[in-house]
């Protein structure tokens, strides 16, 4: 090793030692005959010594450095006169005796430290010297010891980590397929997977039992801060579970992670239907770091003479704790929130409950004290919160008034990024009416088994049957999501034809595994998780592009080494294009 020491290792328990470090220079200070140089790697900074008295020609040479010249020094560990509390490596220096300048540098285009100057853009397209910073190297660290506990947890549960094919064929469920042309088949094209659902079926029908892969997905989406074209999940499979077997599972291997990985105890988590989920949430993915859950006001708020209210499907109050605090202009910013085209509410009721016990509201003109206590009642609110209504038709206003129970979060300062609760969601709708094509698509994928008691719906009426599926959400991000899989053959052809695939479509595009099926399938149930957004959270942070190595920005382009880029014209001869 060129180095005996790393830059963040050195105490005063080793003062005197003579050590060799090597690094990158964060910066230099110079003070008349002295310079000071900060070493970077990985681990840490140190502190280095340089005086002229000692040696005028090391000093002349460290004068030389500059930021991010990468150099190897050799010297002895001193007890530094003025400690620095906000180092480990603080309370020493290294007084430098021999300095070898590895590789000069140019000046970087933006400062490399905790508190950079550059924007995301031009920290992408250096994406290599972003990561030198400690917060972006630290995320990095944290997913990789997220990898390890999965990993380690799996293993030691018994399962057998098996890698399935890139190259696949193309499916019209789901999100549309990144295509890669096959050059020894003409006119004809491999899809990247969107995840490895119908291999690890085949392994459960193989009979490898526990199966799980931490693997790349592709999926050519839309972007935000939540996805990429590219992508890792966490795959999962087991074979003779029932949904209990695969939450306590996954549970136990999630409260591990955020054990291991941050020293948190998740503890357990509740479990809730989708029913319940979007009554009280409206969000099949809720933040339960604090309250507001959903009241149904219908009964208390029509009838009074408001139109608005009289004529709505829906009218739907949520209570902010403490939020009389709130001023007018406050209040106006929130209507203005909800009124936005991306929530597309006509607009914001609001009742104050006063100290002494009196209401005043937005709309006192049709609802006197004693109604607005009735509000207050049904709310649950007391002296000093603030009540908000909106109202319409019931899943416009369920999904409104979700996106204001999260501004209000965010606002009242309630969703501590240090906090942490998950839930499950289950009993989610098997399948889900498309208005555009004119039926029914999978809630999940056409692999989902309904729950056994709705299977007499399946022809009366198909749109009320519950999928035997689950999905675990962390703070208001779903992270998670699987099923009991459907592994009987003619149960399986019967979703086939609900999804509106002829029976030649069908072979043509599962029949392998509709063969596979014919012998022996045991029955099975598995989980994916994003293994990307659990970094996010594990790491603090809202963007998945923060825990990433390399990501793609907001366009799909990896700015970097500028991709996707034109192929040349042998290429595309080569390829048929």
């Amino acid at each position: 090793m060129l180095r005996s020491h790393t830059c963040g290792e050195l105490r005063i328990t080793d003062v005197s030692e003579t050590v060799t470090l090597c690094g990158w220079v964060q910066r230099r200070r110079d003070l008349g005959s002295m310079s000071f140089v900060d070493l970077r790697d990985r681990y840490g900074i140190t502190q280095l010594s340089f005086n002229e008295d000692f040696d005028g020609d090391l000093l002349e040479k460290a004068r030389s450095v500059s930021r991010e010249f990468v150099i190897s020094v050799t010297g002895k560990v001193t007890e530094r006169s003025n400690k620095n509390p906000n180092l480990p490596t603080g309370d020493i220096e290294l007084v430098v005796e021999k300095l070898d300048i590895l590789n000069p540098s140019l000046t970087p285009p933006f400062t490399i430290e905790d508190d950079t100057d550059g924007g995301e853009e031009i920290r992408l397209k250096y994406r290599y010297l972003d990561i030198r910073r400690t917060p972006v190297k630290d995320k990095l660290v944290t997913r990789h010891e997220t990898n390890k506990a999965v990993r380690d947890y799996l293993n030691n549960a018994g399962f057998i980590e098996v890698e399935t094919p890139y190259l696949i064929k193309s499916t019209p469920e789901g999100a549309r397929d990144f295509v890669v042309p096959s050059r020894l088949n003409e006119n004809q094209f491999y899809a990247l997977p969107q995840s490895p659902q119908t291999f690890k079926q085949l392994l459960m029908v193989s009979g490898l039992d526990r199966y799980y892969q931490i693997v790349k997905c592709f999926r050519d989406e839309d972007f935000r801060s939540d996805r990429q074209p590219e992508f890792t999940q966490i795959d999962c499979e087991m074979t003779f579970v029932e949904r209990q077997d695969v939450l306590s599972t996954f549970e136990e291997m999630i409260r591990g992670v955020f054990t291991s990985v941050i020293n948190h105890d998740l503890g357990e988590i509740p479990v809730m239907t989708y029913a319940d989920a979007i009554r009280n949430y409206g969000s099949d993915k809720p933040d339960l770091r604090f309250g507001m859950r959903f009241n149904y006001m219908e009964d208390v708020a029509k009838g009074k003479g408001f139109g608005i209210f009289d004529n709505s499907e829906s009218v739907i109050g949520i209570t902010v704790s403490g939020g009389n605090q709130l001023t007018r202009k406050q209040i106006d910013a929130i209507t203005n929130y909800v009124k936005r085209p991306q929530i597309g509410a006509k607009g914001l009721i609001y009742c104050r409950v006063n100290e002494d016990g009196s209401y005043k509201s937005s709309v006192d003109k049709f609802f006197d004290q004693d109604a607005l206590k009735q509000w207050a009642e049904v709310c649950e609110a007391n002296a000093g919160d603030i009540i908000f209504v909106l109202s319409g038709d019931l899943n416009s206003t369920q999904k409104q008034m979700n996106e204001l129970r999260l501004h209000l979060g965010d606002l009242m300062e309630l969703r501590n990024p240090n906090e942490f609760k998950a839930c499950w969601v289950v009993d989610f709708p098997l399948l889900e009416w498309d208005e555009e094509t004119n039926r029914y698509h999978a809630m999940h994928h056409p692999f989902t088994s309904p729950i056994l008691e709705d299977l007499d719906l399946i022809n009366s009426d198909p749109g009320a049957i519950r999928a035997n599926a689950y999905d675990m959400a962390i703070n208001g991000m779903e992270i998670g999501g699987g099923s009991i899989r459907i592994h009987d053959k003619g149960l399986q052809q019967k979703m086939f034809d609900l999804l509106g695939f002829t029976p030649d479509e069908a072979r043509e595009q599962f029949g392998f595994l509709m063969n596979a099926f014919e012998y022996g399938a045991p029955p099975h149930g598995g989980i994916a998780f994003g293994f990307d957004r659990l970094c996010a959270i594990l790491s603090g942070t809202d963007s998945i592009r923060d825990v990433i190595a390399f990501p793609k920005n907001n366009m799909g382009r990896d700015i970097m080494i500028d991709a996707p880029a034109e192929i040349n014209e042998h290429q595309r001869r080569e390829l048929s294009l």
